[in-house]
């Protein structure tokens, strides 16, 4: 048992055990990179049959690669804790069907590629928070961290910039400009939140409240983007999110009790967008 420096903060299962889960959580994401790459270029072909005005159902040979990475999202509900952190930036019920969805205010992303602007960056936004992590046990503001903690999150954090690469490839493939930073609303007071940190159980409440807004942003877009290659993409990456989501209850000592399904309460909506 490792025990931080600051906050009375003490890691409530053991190294070995998290490096496992993390070693676990790495198998499973290299598992799904075929599939995610595929359907992310399906996806890329669809939109841009689309606009050459073309058949809509490019992409539907891989379809049940991304069915089946949906179901492997319903069976990690475990992942989302029963009492999660929120960053209050949640908006899921209000989320439009991407076939209606309103684009950005420069019309730059619309339809389904608004889902996937959101997608890459929410990924981004985790991208950064745990490199804030990193930074800050750097500079020692959060006591002592125990080197597997440090392993799942540079290990998490290289899997969210291999979604958010997938994801600008597709909107780089349809023609528009890839999002490298952090255009979200909520951005702010998650850096502030960040940066007030002082403990490695409050980092890891700010990074379940993003992994778990992630996780049920895929899910919920499953049903709500109209073409086949974003449904198996969102599909592929959800369940990879909820195992980073599962890993982090453990570290807060929240044992993660399964649900029938996992929710999508907490899921970001495209208004978040400001770009």
């Amino acid at each position: 048992m490792t025990t931080g420096t600051k906050g009375g903060w003490e890691l409530p299962i053991s190294e070995r055990e998290l490096t496992g889960l993390t070693r676990e959580m790495h198998a499973a994401h290299q598992e799904t990179l075929p599939a995610m790459r595929a359907s992310a270029l399906d996806l890329t072909e669809e939109i841009r049959a689309r606009q050459a005005g073309g058949p809509r159902d490019a992409g539907r040979r891989r379809f049940l690669l991304g069915a089946g990475g949906l179901g492997a999202a319903l069976v990690l509900a475990a992942c989302s804790s029963s009492k999660p952190a929120s960053t209050g930036s949640s908006a899921g019920a209000s989320m439009p069907a991407s076939g209606s969805a309103s684009g950005s205010a420069s019309g730059t992303y619309t339809g389904d590629l608004k889902v996937v602007a959101l997608a890459t960056a929410l990924e981004n936004q985790a991208v950064g928070a745990y490199q804030a992590a990193l930074d800050a046990a750097k500079a020692g503001k959060l006591g002592t961290v125990p080197p597997a903690v440090a392993t799942f999150i540079t290990t998490a954090q290289a899997q969210h910039a291999d979604h958010a690469k997938a994801w600008n490839a597709v909107l780089t493939g349809a023609g528009k400009p890839a999002i490298t930073d952090v255009p979200l609303s909520n951005q702010p007071a998650t850096l502030q939140a960040l940066s007030a940190a002082t403990d490695v159980g409050t980092v890891a409440k700010l990074a379940l409240s993003l992994e778990d807004q992630a996780a049920q942003t895929y899910l919920f877009a499953t049903y709500n983007v109209t073409s086949p290659g974003g449904i198996a993409t969102a599909a592929t990456i959800a369940p990879v999110e909820a195992m980073h989501a599962a890993i982090l209850n453990y570290v807060l000592g929240q044992y993660p009790v399964p649900d029938d399904f996992l929710p999508t309460d907490k899921a970001a909506s495209p208004t978040l967008l400001t770009v």
